[in-house]
């Protein structure tokens, strides 16, 4: 007795097909061996299934039974597959019959009562059963509004084992779970915060603007208190909205993670995620047995905030160095890797040195000339010159949290980031880059010429603060994206000059 059923697995961010075959024999001796690479939670499933499917008013068959899950060469991991398993042993023992079960794809974790409970990933699993033709796609019901945003396919969500027998054997009614995308897009796309919430810092303000403006990497320095948390969390709301297409991308690697809310379809903001100092680099850049992705994949299409930044393991944060140039990661692990994207802005922010009071002059700072060389010395300068902005964050005064003054929001800031973004499109249209943070020195060469006043101040900068290769680029580009926000087509001299200004920590203060 033989039985086959469509299933669907993860690996990575993408899903694969997976075909369940039940084969059950004659014999005394009952026992069930599941193969084809299952992890412990996958050989677990037998006893699940056994209970689900007695609770169910089924029959558990006592025989000699494999269960392989092909393709044999990949590892199966979590408790996807125990919906279609069960299923399968019923085809199997002709307790149902269903003809066109090629039709479906099925997956669905079973407590012992036959319920379902919620899996991870099927986002990506609707995609690929799109990809391949299949047109029916049954699913717990916690899922089925992330899966319903692909359009032709058919989700039908199930509650219990038996409900799913009903609709595979046509003897229980079911419509298709449907949502307004659009709808959910536009309800889901509001920020709870807004620059407006900030007192003062309007250079800070300024030098955001300009950051986001051209995606470029920020650290900023001050006191504690000063604000810089508080401004790094609005950065997303200033950042040009998400298109449908970086939603879906963004949503792809929170539904592999399990992190979408309850009947949660879409991830319509900008990530922001901000991971504590004591992070490993697993947990930074992604790996485990089974490589899962990691913070810098999560904030993919938004912002990564790395707070008190030389309080972060060396090491932990070198690995940020190639994912910065190029946009992914690969975790690389005996039998296969995998590629995740990673195109985030980083923003950093840090003390000025271990007291934290050294560039406040309201404050008293204790710490010797070679404690603040130490401290300083936590980050490595190569990836210090990877941060396109450098800023010093002074403490607000108290003339400034109480004034009344009316301050930019973010949908004003954002206007003026969409207006440059715009001219950066038109720049790269046939180009794979999107902002001129990612340049690569032939287009830096091509897109940032700058007037002979120009060429003289930068000059100079590089001869008084000693730039490098990298630094002088990270100059050009980040005048190229101020000469954006002035709608102008040409690099001049103002231009450079404020570039140069937000290399802070090429300048003598903290040497």
């Amino acid at each position: 007795m033989l039985a086959k059923v469509k299933s669907v697995a993860v690996f990575g961010i993408d899903a694969y097909l997976l075909d369940i075959e039940v084969y059950i024999a004659t014999g005394d001796m009952p026992y069930i061996a599941i193969v084809g690479l299952p992890d412990t939670a996958v050989k677990e499933s037998r006893d699940r299934v056994k209970a689900a499917v007695n609770n169910s008013g089924y029959r558990f068959p006592y025989k000699p039974m494999t269960i392989n899950l092909a393709p044999a060469d990949r590892k199966k991991e979590g408790p996807v597959f125990e919906l279609p398993i069960a299923v399968g042993i019923l085809i199997a023992t002709h307790q149902i019959e269903i003809p066109d079960i090629q039709e479906y794809a099925i997956v669905g974790e079973l407590s012992l009562d036959g319920r379902l409970r919620p899996v991870k990933g099927c986002l990506s699993m609707a995609f690929k059963c799109r990809e391949l033709g299949i047109k029916k796609f049954l699913l717990p019901p916690e899922n089925a509004s992330e899966a319903a945003v692909v359009d032709g396919l058919d989700i039908i969500p199930v509650e219990t084992l038996a409900d799913t027998v009903g609709i595979l054997t046509n003897s229980l009614p079911f419509m298709p779970y449907r949502i307004d995308l659009e709808a959910v897009f536009r309800e889901s796309s509001d920020y709870d915060m807004d620059f407006a919430d900030v007192k003062g810092q309007e250079h800070v303000k300024r030098a955001l603007t300009v950051a986001v403006a051209g995606s470029h990497n920020v650290i900023m320095v001050g006191p504690p208190g000063a604000g810089k948390t508080m401004l790094a969390q609005r950065i997303p709301t200033i950042m040009p909205p998400l298109t449908l297409e970086e939603a879906l991308d963004t949503t792809k690697i929170y539904s592999v993670l399990g992190l979408l809310g309850p009947r949660q379809s879409l991830i319509a903001t900008r990530p922001f995620r901000a991971p504590h100092h004591t992070i490993s680099t697993a947990g930074l850049i992604g790996g485990g047995s089974f490589p899962r992705p990691g913070e810098i994949s999560i904030s993919h299409n938004g912002v990564l905030f790395l707070d008190e930044l030389p309080e972060f393991d060396r090491k932990t944060l070198e690995v940020l160095r190639q994912p910065l140039e190029t946009g992914n990661v690969t975790i690389s692990r005996a039998l296969n890797s995998v590629t995740y994207p990673a195109n985030f802005m980083l923003v950093c922010a840090m003390n000025p040195c271990p007291c934290g009071y050294y560039t406040d002059n309201r404050r008293e700072c204790h710490c010797t000339p070679h404690q603040i060389q130490r401290y300083m010395s936590k980050v490595s300068g190569p990836l210090l010159d990877r941060m396109d902005i450098q800023i010093e964050v002074p403490a607000v005064r108290y003339s400034e949290l109480v004034t009344d003054r009316e301050v930019q929001s973010s949908v004003d800031i954002r206007k003026k980031v969409t207006v440059a973004r715009t001219m950066q499109k038109g720049r790269f249209e046939d180009q794979p880059i999107k902002a001129n943070a990612h340049m690569s020195s032939k287009q830096v060469k091509k897109y940032c010429v700058m007037d002979k006043p120009a060429e003289t101040l930068l000059h100079q900068a590089m001869t008084e603060l000693g730039l490098s290769a990298r630094g002088y680029n990270k100059i050009l580009k980040v005048a190229r994206t101020i000469a954006d926000l002035d709608e102008n087509e040409h690099v001049k001299v103002e231009h450079v000059s404020e570039a140069i200004q937000y290399r802070g920590l090429d300048r003598s203060l903290w040497k």
